[in-house]
């Protein structure tokens, strides 16, 4: 059996990283596609140095451009490598663009796919990746569903429950492999003189907060107020292009919000690791801080990690609301929770099905 792994963007390889470790260790032929998504393989190499994986055997480097001029792009690049070098399964990971291609090639040329942390919904057909997950969920002949709540909302839309499989999300497998590494390498706190929580971290940069002034502005806001309540900075890992609109808007950072360049996923576990709250409008990040037991509110109007929310890890400040008194809530001692994304062993689970549908086929 032959495994192609498709991958595009840092958190991508973040969540697949367990997956190619997975068929290391079992030493099932795979390979690795990188299509360049966000940055080109030589700018992601230090992720792939860093988190001790292979280096891809294809890149595409396909570079930013229009939702249409970046899937095509990736559709005819995938679709060369694949007819030149077929897989019996390929996976994708998430609801990027390069999950869209992949699963679109690899569908077109009847491999059979398997789609890693199927089954999320945020029910809001304006973002990109909501259609992006949802077609790469309908095309899928394995969906690996992290969560009961997953599998359910994919039982809604007709998909056959013979396809859906609850695996727990990679995501917990990544933390707990990654931080170990980050251990052994890194010592982040020190060297921007934190404390372990006496810091808020954010994260912001998704087009819904970072195009649009004025969501912009209340997110900075926000920070001013979590700032004079607290008295404890906000460590900014700026996204350049995040940076790059709050110059054009004309809007001033915030007292006590402390922009840093953007730092290596190592480096960011240690920071999430530590932080009193993060804040944030990534997907990613709300997963993370449940695992870690650092408490969360998300700068979005709605989640497609629900789970976070029903046991108690994360909040929705949406745009409307006092950012400061959900930190506040958030912030209040006692809070626990149980992680709703399986214990570490999503990769296993994952790699045992293909096997297993694969010889039973």
């Amino acid at each position: 059996m032959k495994i192609a792994i498709i991958l595009g963007t840092r958190p991508e390889i973040i969540k697949m990283s367990p997956l190619i470790r997975e068929c290391e260790k079992l030493g099932i032929d795979h390979y690795i596609l990188h299509t360049g998504q966000h940055y080109s393989f030589e700018m992601d190499k230090v992720f792939f140095d860093d988190l001790k994986l292979p280096v891809p055997r294809y890149n595409l480097d396909v570079g930013s451009g229009t939702h249409g001029q970046q899937t095509g792009r990736m559709l005819q690049g995938i679709e060369e490598v694949l007819i030149k070098d077929r897989p019996d399964v390929l996976l994708v990971q998430g609801d990027t663009n390069t999950v869209l291609a992949g699963a679109l090639a690899g569908s077109k040329l009847n491999i059979r796919i398997g789609h890693v942390e199927a089954g999320l919904r945020s029910f809001d057909r304006t973002m990109p990746e909501e259609i992006n997950r949802i077609i790469a969920d309908h095309i899928s002949d394995y969906l690996f569903a992290p969560t009961e709540n997953s599998k359910e909302y994919l039982l809604a839309e007709g998909i056959p429950k013979e396809k859906i499989f609850v695996t727990g999300n990679t995501v917990v497998d990544a933390v707990y492999q990654n931080l170990e590494i980050s251990k052994q390498t890194r010592h982040t706190l020190s060297k921007l003189n934190l404390k372990e929580g006496e810091y808020f971290l954010t994260t912001v940069h998704r087009a819904e907060n970072t195009d649009k002034k004025e969501r912009l502005s209340r997110i900075l806001a926000g920070f001013e107020q979590i700032y004079q309540t607290f008295r404890l900075p906000i460590i900014f890992p700026a996204h350049p292009r995040t940076v790059k609109m709050i110059k054009e808007f004309d809007l001033e950072i915030p007292e006590g919000t402390k922009i840093i360049n953007p730092v290596g996923y190592l480096d960011f576990l240690q920071l999430e690791g530590g932080a009193k709250l993060i804040l944030t409008d990534s997907g990613g990040l709300q997963e993370e801080g449940c695992i870690l037991g650092v408490p969360c509110v998300t700068l979005r109007d709605n989640t497609e990690r629900p789970e976070t929310v029903d046991v108690g890890a994360n909040i929705i400040a949406g745009m409307n609301g006092n950012i400061a008194k959900f930190v506040e809530r958030m912030t209040a001692s006692g809070i626990s929770w149980d992680n709703p994304y399986g214990s570490g062993d999503a990769a296993k689970l994952t790699i045992d099905r293909i096997i297993g549908c694969q010889i039973y086929r």
